[in-house]
């Protein structure tokens, strides 16, 4: 039995990493044909499951229309399940769905709780969102300390933008930002 096979039948008896694997196969075409279609049928079936990484991907074909149509709504729901269960790439998305509005209701709070739990795994994006958070006192007080804390440790990480905001803060005075950009950068 080839690889492919024992996937499909561990997939077609209810296993959700099998789904899983079976959804990143259709959707990068990896041994299959390329089918964005099928890829949401079985990422579905294993998100059901609760499979956080199946959820955050069909939150993502929700949220593009990548085999299934666009539906922000939808990929909010899906985000929110992956996010719920740590996943920082989706607490990361359902901080921007919340820092846009939109398809959920624009709420600052909501977005910087987001983006917090994401930065404090380490996801660089979510720590540069949380600075412009802090900096533009968006569900979060008004801290550019605090605001530069998260721009230094996304810029570590290789954010450009991170690394830009420093240098203009840096700029216009802010200690914090002198501080942190004078030690790294």
């Amino acid at each position: 039995m080839t690889d492919l096979q024992l996937t499909r039948a561990r997939a077609e008896q209810g296993h959700a990493e099998a789904q899983y694997n079976l959804g990143l196969m259709y959707d990068d075409g990896l041994g299959v044909p390329q089918d964005k279609a099928e890829a949401a049928r079985w990422y579905r079936l294993a998100a059901e499951q609760g499979h956080r990484w199946a959820q955050f991907n069909l939150g993502v074909m929700y949220h593009y229309g990548r085999g299934v149509p666009p539906d922000q709504a939808e990929a909010a729901r899906w985000y929110r399940r992956a996010a719920e269960q740590g996943y920082a790439r989706a607490q990361y998305n359902l901080g921007l769905m919340y820092d846009n509005g939109g398809c959920v209701p624009s709420d600052f709070v909501e977005a910087a709780k987001w983006y917090r739990l994401a930065a404090e795994q380490g996801h660089a994006p979510a720590m540069f969102c949380l600075g412009l958070q802090y900096y533009y006192s968006r569900g979060v007080p008004r801290d550019n300390a605090e605001a530069a804390k998260w721009f230094r440790l996304a810029a570590e990480q290789g954010d450009a933008p991170a690394v830009s905001w420093l240098r203009a803060m840096a700029k216009q005075g802010h200690a914090g930002a002198r501080k942190c950009f004078s030690r790294r950068h």
